[in-house]
């Protein structure tokens, strides 16, 4: 768990949860404590079993806590910020502890300006309910928050980011294929799935391993979740992709990595039987890029 900084805890958390309510809860008034429940996937890997309730969103039953911590998962498993875990769950299940521990108005600004790109991309602005303003310094009792990811780790592990759509074509000629690897930096080949989600919305999944055709800067071991993740930022472009059914289909993904970003700049539909596109995923390793390619 981050580090906790020493001073004194506001009396009064006053949250707007969305637009429809506003939740004034006394952190001073009697809470229990109960185990986080197995529903709550949210907050499964953070670190405690025991939460409060009523939580710091003002919630005061499971059947509140479980549907609305669940909204947030889509936007944990985008990978936009390393703690976003431990901001949402300290608001939505608080550790059991002698007092409430919020979040550092730090770790909530580290969170939201890696987050709210990924939210703007769905339409969403980073809402007021999570207002940075209201948690309290770095110097008084709080979650801090930690360093930012190195250089390093963003070179091995890019990051999808949102971004226009661009259209699912028919590849042509194998020449033509190889010319756009050439052009590109990596070409991945991916099945994709829809699947319901935990709030009834449609998801898209990486099914399976991913064949790394033109690997580039990419690594085999972290492609797989680079490629989820740049699914459920671009949701928009997912649904186009998979419009059709909920059964797996077959797709190469190619693109670049710009400032350790992921960007997808074309997308071929992979048909079992179109050997243009086969033939040219063979000739790759041996294909030699003209410079003016």
């Amino acid at each position: 768990m981050p580090g906790l900084t020493r001073g004194c805890v506001l009396s009064l958390l006053c949250v707007p949860w969305f637009v429809l309510r506003t939740h004034c809860f006394d952190i001073g008034l009697s809470t229990k404590c109960v185990s986080v429940p197995k529903e709550m996937g949210l907050c499964q890997d953070v670190g405690y079993s025991e939460m409060r309730l009523p939580n710091l969103m003002g919630h005061t039953t499971f059947g509140e806590v479980i549907p609305r911590s669940a909204e947030w998962e889509p936007l944990l498993r985008t990978g936009c910020h390393s703690q976003a875990a431990t901001f949402l769950c300290s608001l939505f299940a608080p550790v059991c502890l002698a007092t409430f521990i919020q979040p550092c108005r730090s770790m909530c600004v580290a969170v939201r300006d890696n987050c709210r790109h990924v939210l703007a991309c769905h339409g969403q602005s980073w809402p007021d309910a999570f207002d940075c303003d209201r948690f309290p310094a770095d110097e008084d009792t709080c979650l801090t928050s930690i360093n930012a990811e190195s250089a390093a780790y963003r070179k091995f592990f890019p990051k999808p980011t949102c971004q226009g759509c661009p259209a699912t074509e028919e590849p042509g000629a194998h020449k033509r294929v190889l010319q756009t690897f050439c052009q590109n930096n990596f070409a991945v080949k991916v099945t994709l799935a829809r699947r319901k989600g935990a709030t009834g919305v449609s998801e898209y999944d990486v099914q399976g391993r991913v064949e790394m055709i033109s690997p580039g800067s990419l690594f085999p071991f972290g492609t797989r979740t680079i490629i989820q993740q740049w699914l459920l930022i671009n949701a928009n472009c997912a649904h186009t992709m998979i419009q059709s059914s909920n059964r797996g289909a077959q797709y190469v993904l190619i693109g670049n990595v710009r400032d350790a970003n992921i960007i997808v700049n074309k997308i071929y539909l992979w048909h079992k039987r179109d050997t243009q596109l086969t033939l040219a995923a063979r000739k790759w390793k041996q294909h030699k890029c003209s410079k003016d390619a």
